[in-house]
């Protein structure tokens, strides 16, 4: 700043000392041009005269005809220092006298160079003296024609005008020779004085303009340096000060902001640091803008290694699909949201979800927002949730399984004990024994698959993909919760159906979903309500249950597939949750509608399986 005031100094003084020294040296011109113009008609009126008086002197002598005299007195003329010739001329144009050389043979015709600048011009406008240039250099002529008087005519033919020309040439070069030297003499003073106004005018600045601008440029730095509080000094009334009063106003608005925007940041950063989910700021640079503490802490690293880094670098030992999610938001502008599993500083393992979400200013993304959440205690939460349901599951289940159970083992006990009574009657009947024994083996079976069964959903070991037939899975079903509806006074119905339909799905999954459904739809009905199950093959091949209980609302419809949403007091809300994300992994769905008060009906969607059913070891389908 100071070298830039210096030099502004410097091109200020020197342009008004060039417009100095330009007008000085132009008024001396055009004073130098007014006073040669002034000197050059003295000359020519002095000449004017000179010729007069030579033009008289030679007309009376010419009437005397005493030609010595005439030939004296243009000597006598041409005595005179400014005078450089006289010559006297006849009408023809030829020399009769000269004070350069008299009696030499000079005939001066309008051709000639001398005389054709005059002759150029009509009478009317040529002037009888001009300046010209001849051998001897510049000098004023005056032409001065002698006329034919009627005192001439004794000697003169009386129609002509003019007897001859009377010539004088003033020398006019060492008079501009002179002017010039004056010229140069007011030049150099105009510069002597240009240097004295730069001087001064150096001086001036420096003193009133600079030494204060100087004040206006330390009193800036102090402040861009962070001494808000420095002023300017302001005294007088002219544009500086105005100035100066100007610039106080204008750091006074500029610290009142700055304080407000300390503030405002200082409580925004206070807020996003209490925030416990971890924010991080991003730019369309990839380079790390903010970080608040939850993030610094989940990354186990200091802010200058987040903080003005690249996102990739910041995310490359823990998560680098967090990266990933930034340059997909810049790219497309979409929100996204990711669930990460993160070993944290201390070993253990952590749950987050990110979400992603583009900042837009000016139509353009300028930054990515990313908030991490802590998902772990829901998760342990949801799974321990999840246990309680199963368990909760199995304990519904008990009543189903004691009763399938009750039934093949009282068929059981009846056989072993006919066989006990046969084995002690004579003779034997072994056709009743072997009967006895061939339906107590089948019922033996049973018991072992519905045992099989039921443990496999108690661990809730998923079974591999297969054909599942739906008719027997239904029926089995049916039969598992028939005694929770039989205690609740509900009848619970299964329509009949031609054929088997099959389904490649978890067999477990598909047992899994319609128990879920049919309770739930037991326990929406009222004493003596209805519940019905059927079979649709389709397509697309559909398994619809439909109850006569309370219904839904629209607003209810909209949530029940939610996690933890329940209608039911001590219910856990996950059944129907599970239960459509059972149905999407085998390419299905799960579609309700319902009306308060009449009841509702779930539809429940699979992908046929093109394979043909199979058959059991007793040739019967399963």
């Amino acid at each position: 700043m100071r070298l830039y005031l210096n030099n502004m100094a410097l091109r200020l003084t020197v342009a008004v000392a060039g417009v100095v020294v330009l007008a000085f040296t132009v008024g001396a011109y055009v004073y130098s041009r007014h006073h040669y113009e002034g000197l050059l008609a003295a000359h020519r009126a002095s000449a004017q005269t000179q010729a007069d008086t030579i033009r008289i002197a030679l007309e009376r002598m010419m009437v005397e005809k005493d030609r010595s005299l005439i030939a004296q007195m243009v000597e006598s003329f041409a005595h005179d220092p400014s005078v450089s010739a006289v010559m006297l001329l006849n009408r023809s144009g030829k020399l009769i006298y000269s004070s350069v050389s008299p009696g030499t043979d000079v005939k001066l015709t309008r051709d000639s160079a001398t005389c054709v600048t005059c002759h150029e011009e009509p009478p009317e406008r040529r002037e009888l003296s001009r300046s010209i240039e001849t051998e001897n250099g510049e000098v004023l002529r005056i032409v001065t024609p002698i006329i034919n008087r009627e005192l001439c005519h004794s000697c003169h033919n009386e129609t002509q005008r003019i007897n001859g020309v009377l010539i004088v040439d003033i020398k006019a070069g060492e008079m501009r020779a002179s002017l010039n030297r004056d010229l140069l003499r007011m030049i150099l003073i105009s510069g002597l004085l240009a240097l004295v106004v730069m001087a001064g005018i150096g001086a001036i600045l420096r003193l009133g303009i600079l030494r204060r601008l100087r004040l206006f440029e330390t009193t800036a730095r102090r402040i861009a340096a962070g001494d808000w509080s420095l002023r300017l000094p302001v005294s007088g009334d002219d544009s500086l000060a105005w100035l100066a009063r100007q610039f106080n106003q204008l750091v006074d608005a500029v610290t009142g902001l700055l304080a407000d925007l300390r503030h405002k940041s200082d409580e925004l950063e206070t807020i996003i640091n209490s925030i416990d989910d971890g924010v991080i700021v991003i730019d369309r640079h990839l380079i790390v803008a903010a970080a608040n503490d939850a993030l610094v802490r989940r990354l186990g690293r200091e802010r200058p290694l987040i903080v003005g880094q690249l996102a990739s670098d910041v995310f490359a030992g823990c998560c680098p699909e967090a990266a990933a999610a930034v340059v997909l938001c810049l790219k497309d502008g979409e929100r996204r949201t990711i669930a990460v599993e993160i070993e944290a500083p201390g070993g253990a393992t952590r749950f987050e979800e990110i979400r992603a979400s583009p900042i837009l200013r000016g139509g353009s993304i300028t930054h990515v927002v990313q908030i991490w959440r802590d998902t772990t205690e829901r998760r342990f939460a949801e799974a321990r949730v999840a246990e309680a349901h199963r368990l909760a599951s199995l304990g519904m289940l008990a009543s189903g399984f004691s009763h399938e159970l009750n039934t093949p083992l009282g068929t059981i006990l009846t056989c072993v004990d006919g066989i006990r009574r046969t084995l002690a009657s004579t003779p034997l009947d072994l056709d009743y024994i072997r009967d006895s024994a061939r339906v107590a083996q089948e019922q033996l079976v049973r018991c072992r698959a519905v045992t099989q069964q039921f443990l496999r959903m108690a661990r809730g070991d998923p079974a591999g993909e297969d054909v599942v037939s739906l008719t027997p899975l239904t029926a089995a079903v049916v039969r598992l919760v028939e005694p929770t509806a039989r205690e609740r006074g509900v009848k619970l119905t299964a329509a009949p159906t031609a054929a088997s339909p099959t389904v490649r799905a978890v067999e477990s999954d598909v047992q899994q979903v319609l128990l879920n459904i049919l309770m739930n739809a037991i326990q929406a009905c009222a004493k003596g309500g209805q519940v019905e199950l059927a079979i649709l093959p389709g397509p697309p091949l559909c398994v619809t249950v439909k109850d006569d209980g309370r219904g839904m609302t629209p607003e209810e419809l909209e949530h029940i597939f939610e996690p933890f949403y329940s209608q039911r007091d001590g219910g856990f809300g996950l059944g129907l949750f599970t239960s459509i994300e059972l149905a999407r992994r085998w390419g299905g769905a799960i579609r309700v509608t319902s009306t308060p008060g009449s009841g509702s009906l779930f539809t429940i969607s699979f992908p046929t399986a093109p394979v043909a059913p199979r058959l059991a070891a007793n040739g019967e389908n399963p």
